[in-house]
This record gives structure tokens, sequence and C-alpha cells, in this order.
């Protein structure tokens, strides 16, 4: 069984245990000619870099990416960051893993989210949206998928039942918003909300790692989700053509510009909140995954690439303010970090006289 995970390795730390091979490539220097084994090894806490620097020509081709393979190595600080040195790896037997430890997982109960999804279906009194919904959810197949599959690659929701997380959210805001716009049809919004991203059960796979299909990559969740819920509606005899149109509306439009996708813009009112809302969740979750890594004492979290900056550690912020004593304003201590805020920039560190010196990145 799994023994250590990544985020729990430290400098120096000794390791033996499984990893899921992320990439892997043989390197060689220009200068040396020297070449070397470099992999991202991964679990469900994270990845790190790996080397293996000799006798690596026969293990290497005993596995390959997406493999589970036992490592053996230890943890070493380069530049900063964590990487491990490799001295024997060989690929795994599948009865010594449990899949599970290499793929990030929802929190959540899945089963109570499906639960919950299936009680906000039933309260639904269009029939025809009814039949639709259930149409999807009375699948088994299809149950299964959903209640595995990731929202995205990267950016929010990236892990095992990340999709499923993501509608319930999503039905949850759309409660709050439809109190202060009674207008909006609030049964379209909840099926676009249940159907928008429905196609990303096919668009991405998610047996041994989060990545695409050759579907997925030629022609995304939008198109693969809007001829899954044609599928569907052929099947409802006398469905209405403007009703579906409708609802078919909102799955194209959801990503609410032609920049980020959408073969059309939002232009009824349930296709600009589910776009809001889809945007604001997204947004949300992504900020609250990086936090939750953050180190609880420093100001800056590591940046979040999908959104292209750093988020301030609020908490961290306000406890250095309320301990400070030097009068060196929270915003000036922080350490100069490449890819920060002020990457490019030369940034001094400023160092206090606080009972507790806070640290941050920018």
């Amino acid at each position: 069984m799994k023994s250590a995970f990544v985020a729990e390795l430290q400098d120096g730390q000794v390791v033996a245990s499984f990893f899921l091979v992320r990439e892997k490539e043989i390197r060689t220097s220009a200068n040396s000619g020297k070449s070397w084994l470099r992999l991202a090894l991964a679990d469900r806490t994270g990845t790190i870099e790996a080397k293996m620097w000799d006798n690596f020509t026969e293990p290497a081709q005993t596995f390959e990416c997406e493999d589970v393979v036992r490592v053996r190595g230890r943890v070493k600080l380069y530049r900063g960051e964590r990487e491990l040195t490799v001295d024997q790896i060989l690929r795994a037997v599948e009865a010594d893993y449990a899949l599970d430890d290499f793929l990030p997982h929802t929190k959540q109960d899945v089963q109570q989210l499906y639960s919950q999804l299936r009680e906000e279906i039933s309260a639904i009194r269009n029939p025809w949206l009814h039949r639709l919904l259930t149409s999807f959810l009375d699948d088994s197949e299809f149950a299964a998928k959903l209640k595995r599959a990731p929202a995205a690659m990267t950016m929010h929701h990236a892990y095992l039942g990340g999709l499923l997380e993501h509608i319930v959210s999503l039905c949850g805001l759309a409660k709050k918003v439809m109190q202060h716009y009674p207008e909006v049809d609030g049964e379209l919004l909840l099926t676009g909300i249940v159907l928008h991203d429905i196609g990303k059960t096919e668009e991405l796979c998610y047996k041994r790692a989060i990545g695409y299909t050759v579907e997925g990559q030629l022609l995304g969740h939008i198109v693969i989700g809007l001829g899954m819920v044609q599928q569907r509606i052929a099947k409802i005899p006398e469905f209405p053509r403007s009703l579906a149109v409708l609802v078919e509306h909102l799955i194209v439009s959801h990503h609410g510009s032609y920049e980020f996708g959408s073969p059309k813009l939002p232009v009824v009112r349930e296709a600009v909140l589910l776009n809001h809302l889809d945007d604001l969740d997204s947004k949300m979750a992504a900020m609250r995954e990086t936090l939750s890594q953050a180190n609880a004492e420093e100001l800056w979290t590591e940046r979040n690439a999908a959104l292209r900056r750093n988020f301030l550690n609020t908490a961290a912020y306000v406890r250095s303010e309320d301990a400070g004593e030097s009068g060196v304003p929270a915003a000036a201590r922080v350490s100069q970090k490449p890819g920060g805020l002020f990457s490019g920039v030369a940034a001094a560190t400023v160092t206090t006289t606080a009972p507790a010196e806070q640290k941050g990145k920018a």
C-alpha cells in the first residue's frame, strides 16, 4: 500500500512508495553529454519532479506514462523546490496499490451529492424538462461517469467527482439568485445547470490520470454535450422544438464569449445567468483550492496558473498587522518569488522585528 504522499514529502526524507507517472523522458546535457531519466510523479495530493541519474536504461523500459511505479529515493531541495532523486524504480503490480491514491477526489460524499441532484430534478414540474433530465440520471452507465468525472483538467473542480460537485453547487447558487430575479424561468435555468458541462463526461478521461480523450481534443465538451442532449431529446416524442432550442442555447453559450469558446453569445436571461454563475463558481473553487494548499503563515499563495495571479491569505495578513511592531506595512513584508505578482521586478525582502515574523510571496 502507498506509504508516502507528495504533499507530505520533506527535504532529506527517504521515500519508498508508489506514484503515478505523469511525464517521462530521457534528457541529455549539451555541455557534459550526460543523460538522465526525468519524471513527473504524482498522487492525489500533488506532483513532484524526479530524476534518476544512474542505471536507468533497463528500469525505464518497464513502465510508461500513466503507469503506477514503485519508487525508492530521497527528497532534496533544488532551487527552493522539492525534488526526488530516484535510486530504484519499477512498474508496480496492480494488486499492490489502490488507484484512488493517485487521483484527487472531491471531499464531499458522492452518493449524497447525487441524491441532492435527483431531489432538485424531482421538483421540476415541466414534464419535458423533467423527462430530459431523468433520462440522463436514470441511465446507470451515465450516472457512474457523472459520479466520477472531474469538471476540468486544472481550472476548477479538477478532481474525481468534481463535475457533480460543481453542478450541485450551481443549483444552490441558482436558488438564491432566482429569489432576486423572479422573472427568470428557474426550471430552464436548472436544466442548463445540469446539462451545460455534460460533455465533460466524454471529453475527459479519468481512469489513471485526468486528461483529454481523442474526442475531447477534437470536439470539446460544448459540442459533445450538445450532441448528447440532442440524442436524448430525439427519443422523447413530441418534445417542443422551441424548448429544445432554448436548452441547446444554454449549452452552446455558457462560456459567455467567443474568446472563451462559446459558439454563440448568451441572449436569454437564463443563459446570461448560467454563464455568470458558472464563472463565479469556477473561480471561487479555484481560489478555495489554492488557498487550502497555502502555508497558514505566509501572506501570498503560490500563483494560480489558471487565473494568472497569487491570492492574499487574508487571515495571515490580519494576524501580521495585529502582531506588527516595526511600523512596516504587512504588504511590504513579502519575499520575492519568481512568477508572482511582481515577476520581473526587483523587490527587496524586508525583515521585521515582530515577535512572529511573517513571510509571504508576491
